[in-house]
């Protein structure tokens, strides 16, 4: 059974360190933890350290004899989504796939046709409680890394913003070339993908992004639901890079 993961920010100092917050809360209040216990801590940006429990306290939990492991997985394909802002409950299950899958960066979209709007005073909260959920996800899959995700946009901003060797957006509109042909033959790095709100992309939108050479794709005659693109064409991606 692998040891349990847990987040740790700052690297540990003389092999040592200090789990505190929910992190700690969830370590003694659900999960029982027991003097000696091993666990792994990750500063989710590849780093992992395998110590065991030295002390329980009623708010923190320190983590001795702190050991670097090394990097036994290849490094994951640079994946990064650009997810129109839909309902919150689909949200969060595209956030907590696309971290299990390796999406490495999420880019949130203000889109013209998105159902959700969030007022500006509600972000940071939103922006929190989002985090906490891609974290859990990292943890559970035991990635090392922790997918960054960057506070709504609009689409001029995001396209300012990212880089990419090969920029797709994903559209209903698109007839002939499929996303299993715009990634024949593909040699590239880094992948940026656009998924559309519910209500689709508006011309404008579409114009903003080939100004910014995204090319568009089609998944095929069968419209998908948002969440489903998302985590389809995230799962698509890796395969590809992967085996390029």
């Amino acid at each position: 059974m692998h040891a349990r993961r847990f987040f740790l920010p700052h690297p540990p100092e003389r092999n040592e360190a200090t789990l505190s917050g929910e992190e700690a809360h969830h370590l003694i209040h659900v999960l029982r933890a027991e003097l000696g216990e091993s666990i792994e801590l990750i500063n989710g940006s590849g780093s992992v350290w395998r110590g065991e429990i030295a002390e329980i306290r009623l708010d923190s939990v320190e983590i001795a004899n702190l050991a670097l492991l090394p990097q036994d997985q290849a490094p994951l394909p640079n994946i990064i989504l650009i997810q129109s802002l839909c309902k919150t409950e689909k949200l969060e299950w595209i956030f907590q796939k696309t971290t299990e899958l390796g999406v490495a960066e999420v880019f949130l979209l203000n889109a013209s046709r998105s159902v959700l709007k969030i007022p500006r005073d509600k972000t940071p909260n939103k922006l929190e409680r989002w985090s906490k959920i891609i974290l859990a996800a990292a943890k559970q899959s035991r990635r090392s890394t922790v997918p960054r995700l960057h506070p709504p946009a609009d689409c001029e901003e995001i396209c300012h913003l990212l880089q990419a060797d090969l920029k797709l957006i994903l559209s209903e509109d698109e007839k002939k070339v499929s996303l299993k042909q715009r990634l024949a033959g593909a040699r590239c790095r880094s992948v940026a993908f656009s998924i559309g709100p519910e209500g689709g992309w508006t011309p404008q939108e579409q114009e903003i992004f080939t100004l910014h050479h995204f090319e568009s794709a089609t998944l095929g005659s069968n419209i998908l639901r948002a969440e489903t693109a998302a985590i389809v064409v995230t799962g698509i991606l890796r395969y590809e890079l992967e085996n390029s």
